[in-house]
């Protein structure tokens, strides 16, 4: 018992420092004497932190075995064959063509070429020249440009608009390829945020995705960047459009968790409000995901996504049995918001593991009473 009424302090003493610390979205830039990070995982079945997946925010083990046989090999045709058995309007297809771009992005990255190497990601350039119709590689080349240019090159400089034009043309070739397809208007909402579009041609592009999956998740994430006050709107523009999403949600669709995207995204820069997790816009947003999830597919491959950000709210709201249902279902990946933001994510995440585990605890709870 006086070892558990020590944690319990060494947590709350967290939580008063805490928001004097956190900057912004990002991670914790240093961890006061006593917080709980070397709480046990083990004794929930939690991976230990150097075993987190930071690639995914869910487990798509068809996914995992292509991107490996395609990166060890440097043959594309697994992903064609992966992305052609996949339904073009569903999340999932949407994060696969995320996957690839990012995985060839990433590859590029660590391999520039040079000096008789042959750069990263070269499996990609192969897929789009030898099948330049396939419209599963276009898509991702699109998205590997979006990616690029965000990762290479700083909005507003020339190098940026200039990868962002190319890959605005990819999407439109994308597009062509495949009519019904929103995924070539997704990535495009990315290239509308980074080139500013005006608020008719980006309206005009949304309403080519809600003619062909309206009620798409990830679709809605995408364009909300844009309605945010750090972009092309505001606070008031980002609530309503979340709120609208959540308002005509169908019946088990995680669109009713939007309003907690929207709420995350405008989260004050350095947060003095003690209460600020336990306010009413904070709660009713957390209510509306919890809602979400519960009512959701077990197999919705966004669900991760949600589940990831009410772990995040859920444990800074000190809702510590909450936190930790949500943990035993998405523990293992940690490739989504708001881990993603940090330089370490799995390092990110562990810390509110372990908060969690330890107010969880503290609280009464044990690994046997956890459901």
């Amino acid at each position: 018992m006086e070892i558990l009424l020590v944690l319990l302090a060494a947590v709350m003493i967290g939580f008063v420092v805490l928001p004097f610390l956190r900057r912004g979205r990002g991670g914790i830039t240093q961890v006061p004497a006593g917080h709980p990070d070397a709480a046990d995982p083990a004794g929930y079945g939690f991976a230990l932190e150097e075993e987190l997946d930071v690639r995914m925010p869910g487990p798509d083990q068809d996914l995992l075995d292509v991107l490996d046989l395609v990166q060890r090999t440097q043959d594309y045709r697994g992903a064609q064959q992966l992305l052609a058995g996949t339904d073009a309007t569903s999340e999932l297809r949407w994060q696969r063509v995320q996957a690839f771009a990012g995985a060839a992005s990433l590859e590029l990255a660590a391999r520039p070429g040079g000096a008789g190497e042959s750069p990263g990601g070269q499996w990609l350039r192969v897929w789009r020249a030898e099948v330049p119709k396939d419209a599963g590689g276009a898509a991702v080349h699109a998205e590997f440009l979006v990616q690029q240019a965000w990762r290479t090159a700083t909005p507003g400089t020339d190098e940026f608009r200039i990868i962002m034009e190319e890959a605005r043309a990819a999407c439109g070739g994308a597009a062509l390829l495949a009519p019904g397809d929103p995924v070539p208007y997704i990535v495009e909402l990315s290239v509308a945020r980074g080139l500013a579009y005006e608020r008719g041609d980006f309206e005009q592009v949304w309403l080519k995705i809600l003619d062909r999956a309206p009620a798409h998740m990830g679709a809605h994430l995408a364009a909300l960047h844009y309605w945010c006050e750090k972009w092309h709107g505001s606070r008031e523009l980002a609530y309503s459009f979340a709120e609208a999403a959540a308002a005509r949600a169908p019946q088990g669709s995680l669109l009713a968790a939007m309003p907690l995207f929207a709420v995350f995204e405008h989260l004050p820069e350095v947060n003095l409000v003690s209460g600020f997790y336990q306010s009413q816009v904070v709660t009713k947003a957390v209510h509306g995901a919890l809602h979400a999830v519960h009512a959701a597919r077990p197999d919705d491959p966004m669900a991760a996504h949600v589940r990831h950000l009410l772990v995040f709210f859920l444990v800074r709201g000190e809702r510590w049995a909450e936190a930790m249902t949500q943990l035993t279902h998405i523990d293992g990946h940690v490739g989504a918001l708001p881990w993603t933001l940090s330089p370490d994510p799995a390092a990110e995440f562990a810390v509110y593991r372990a908060l969690a585990v330890a107010g969880y605890e503290a609280n009464g709870g044990s690994p046997a009473t956890l459901p």
